[in-house]
């Protein structure tokens, strides 16, 4: 047997060990005392590379690239078991932990309902206490329900008080939601009462407490022997309700085509208490509760006998109410979806 089969097999004797020692490694430090034992300075396969002097030369060559290959397999065996017992580790490390670290220590942001939203459903739930029936209605409206059933023909010059987007179809979006009221009154029979809240849009020139769209709520009562002491109590109790105090208010006389006689309820500015602001037009005082009688020829749109029944309306613009709830300066605040906003009403 020459030396070169003798260091051949020694060889593969040592390799044969090491793969076993390989295979059972199961820790880096046991993978660090593999190496020293293969590759260290004293190792098994370093101390055949020191006997490759001793060969004779023509066998040389060959058992170097043996002694090589068998370095190069070692090497590559422990980076392969280190990068698979990392993955191992970082797998049984995600398996038993229930908190990604990664994930934002702060937690996520938890949505909450826009204060118009909110304030709707408070006034909801006030009127609902008081007997009212809440009702909805389409935002793309007729001719008829917008302005012919309240009153306001074509050549009504009060539509020129509503800068209106009309469609390609003839129809248009509503321009207040008194629409539903004529909607109700159709399928209702008296008495009824009845709220109608949504959005409502107008070409409006944009201001501190104006926007092309906007969001109201509508009121109606229609019974036998009503009038304005009725109409100015259910509105007194809503504001208290609503601020949770007695309001300075103060009324006076309106022109809507669709009451006959028409109130204009405005509240003290709770911007400026009255100082006068761009919200309130340097006046002191907001517009925010038009109201009146209900105009007989409304009434016989809605198949209802004036002779037999009267009734009142309201509106209430809700962009407004939260503003003065609120302390709120301008109303573009409300529709900008800036979340920094929004988050404060949470």
């Amino acid at each position: 047997m020459t030396a070169e089969l003798s260091l051949r097999d020694e060889i593969q004797s040592v390799l044969q060990e090491f793969r076993s020692s390989l295979g059972a490694a199961s820790t880096e430090k046991e993978l660090n005392d593999l190496r020293v034992h293969a590759l260290g300075k004293n190792g098994k396969l370093t101390g055949l590379s020191k006997r490759l002097g001793k060969l004779p030369a023509d066998e040389r060559k060959e058992a170097g690239q043996l002694v090589n290959q068998a370095k190069s397999e070692a090497e590559r065996g422990i980076d392969e078991k280190r990068q698979h017992l990392a993955r191992e580790a970082l797998q049984a490390e995600l398996d038993s932990e229930w908190l990604d670290v990664t994930l934002d220590s702060r937690g996520g942001a938890i949505g909450n309902l826009h204060p118009v939203t909110q304030i709707q459903n408070e006034i909801e739930d006030v009127f609902i206490s008081m007997g009212f029936e809440v009702l909805d209605g389409p935002q793309v409206e007729t001719d008829h329900y917008n302005f012919e059933a309240l009153n306001i023909p074509a050549d009504h010059p009060a539509r020129d008080m509503q800068d209106t987007f009309y469609l390609e179809d003839g129809n248009l979006l509503r321009t207040h939601t008194s629409s539903i009221q004529v909607r109700g009154m159709t399928h209702l029979k008296p008495p009824f009462k009845i709220i109608g809240p949504g959005k409502a849009f107008r070409c409006e020139r944009i201001d501190a407490s104006h926007e092309t769209s906007f969001h109201q709520l509508e009121g109606m009562m229609v019974d036998r022997d009503i009038n304005l002491a009725h109409l100015i109590y259910f509105k007194q109790t809503l504001l208290s309700r609503i601020f949770g105090r007695e309001q300075v208010t103060r009324l006076r006389p309106g022109y809507f085509p669709f009451v006959e006689p028409g109130l204009e309820l405005d509240i003290q500015c709770q911007i400026c208490v009255g100082k006068g602001c761009a919200v309130c037009k340097y006046s002191g005082w907001i517009e925010l509760l038009p109201s009146g009688m209900v105009h007989p020829n409304v009434l016989r749109a809605g198949n209802i006998d004036p002779e037999e029944f009267s009734g009142f309306a309201f509106g209430l613009g809700l962009d407004r109410l939260v503003m003065m709830r609120y302390g709120i300066e301008d109303i573009r605040h409300l529709h900008r979806a800036d979340l920094r906003f929004i988050e404060q009403f949470g």
